[in-house]
């Protein structure tokens, strides 16, 4: 089961799921899935993206993605800090996914055939994380 989503950016530590693109059977490579779905993006947006969207990029949108050591060489310092600043903010969109995936009906093989259950399992999966996100179990400790 394959979705991608967007996520917000009002979050300290894990971000807020906001919507998903359509759920999908199997393997399928994140690129060839984004160009089916024509998904779109609000204007002026950024999409942080990973080398699994490489050659992506949907108009009006500001593409950022971490820029590969060439081959045989290095990247300068001025590059290398440009990564550090786009993987601190990819990871936590990656925290977002891990938060999703804890529960073992998203992660584990889905076997589920009733139509259109595989999308309503990924929406409450992400509702619960985002529920999670927003009552820390910080806050629930010390309001006990």
């Amino acid at each position: 089961m394959i979705s991608h989503a967007k996520i917000s950016h009002h979050r300290r530590m894990f971000k807020t799921l906001t919507s998903l693109s359509a759920t999908c059977d199997g393997k399928k490579h994140d690129k060839k899935l984004a160009d089916e779905q024509a998904l779109r993006f609000p204007k002026d947006s950024k999409l942080w993206k990973d080398t699994g969207l490489q050659g992506y990029e949907p108009a009006g949108v500001t593409a950022l993605q971490a820029k590969k050591k060439p081959k045989g060489g290095e990247l300068s310092p001025e590059e290398k800090e440009a990564n550090r600043r786009v993987s601190k903010l990819r990871v936590r969109v990656e925290h977002s996914s891990a938060g999703v995936k804890v529960f073992r009906s998203i992660r584990d093989i889905y076997r589920n055939f009733k139509a259109g259950f595989e999308d309503t399992l990924i929406e409450t999966a992400c509702r619960l994380h985002n529920l999670r996100s927003d009552f820390p179990i910080e806050a629930w400790l010390k309001a006990a």
